[in-house]
């Protein structure tokens, strides 16, 4: 099977979706399961994690109801407050819910640079093992060092990186990126999405060779076991069609054994989350 580790749904509100600003215009619109599903087919993916956009308790109510209606959709990375004293509370409400196999906070957008840190949210945190959830990691490369500092006083605790921390693509620059991205792939219990790629570089002019430095430092920290593909869709659309996007991992794996392609284009992901085998074409 392979899977989509990082997609995205929404029906596009201005006020609820704000980070959408005057550069993203063709993302101000609804995009929806359907959308995705056609264009995963054409890709030759079988099926997708939704990922949470959104800083609240009904957004992680409305992807696992998608993903209930949407079979293709095998797992849902949620949002609960996790720095509140009703976290628990919080995530009791969805317990029950056997698509809901991660949590994410936006952590990139908080103003405290070292806000994985902060008593509150490592109290949430510590709940996750418990209930059987997975934390995303969305930060940018400068909050790298921090990551490492956070994860490791949850050794338990599965962690996937997302997007590689952002790397610096338009700039070209590796050197500190990579340095601290081996820092926190030192740790075992981290995984890795291959995502979020081609709005990180000039999203007229990239190339596949442009990339290629970030994905061989990936693969030299993390190894093909421990990476998953996805896509970011559809905010990848500001810079590619969703098969093009795709292809720089599809691609650049082609020399990998046939266990290790497998593995990178949904077999991890599959045991990271314990996602369940679906086909996209099936219906509820």
């Amino acid at each position: 099977m392979k899977v989509d580790s990082h997609l995205h749904f929404w029906r596009y509100d201005a006020a609820e979706y704000g980070w959408i600003d005057d550069s993203m215009i063709p993302l101000r619109r609804d995009f929806l399961p359907d959308a995705a599903k056609r264009e995963m087919a054409r890709a030759g993916f079988d099926a997708g994690v939704a990922v949470q956009a959104r800083q609240t308790l009904e957004e992680t109510r409305w992807l696992l109801s998608l993903a209930a209606a949407h079979p293709f959709i095998a797992g849902v990375v949620g949002w609960v407050d996790l720095q509140s004293d009703d976290a628990r509370a919080q995530l009791e409400q969805f317990a029950s819910h056997s698509k809901l196999v991660g949590i994410r906070h936006i952590v990139q957008s908080e103003a405290d640079d070292r806000f994985l840190l902060q008593p509150p949210f490592c109290r949430g945190m510590a709940l996750l093992e418990e209930f059987g959830l997975a934390y995303d990691i969305l930060i940018h490369s400068r909050h790298l060092a921090v990551a490492a500092e956070f994860v490791a006083r949850f050794p338990q605790q599965p962690f996937v990186l997302d997007h590689l921390a952002k790397p610096p693509i338009r700039s070209g620059e590796v050197d500190d990126w990579a340095r601290d991205l081996h820092r926190l792939a030192a740790f075992p219990n981290v995984l890795c999405k291959i995502s979020g790629l081609v709005t990180e570089a000039d999203w007229r002019r990239w190339t596949p060779a442009q990339m290629r430095p970030y994905l061989d430092v990936a693969f030299d920290c993390f190894g093909p076991g421990r990476l998953m593909v996805g896509s970011d869709w559809p905010v990848c659309t500001l810079a590619s069609d969703y098969a093009r996007a795709m292809s720089l991992v599809t691609d650049y794996v082609s020399h990998l054994s046939r266990d290790e392609r497998e593995g990178v284009l949904g077999g991890n992901a599959q045991r990271f989350w314990n996602l369940k085998r679906t086909t996209i074409g099936e219906r509820a």
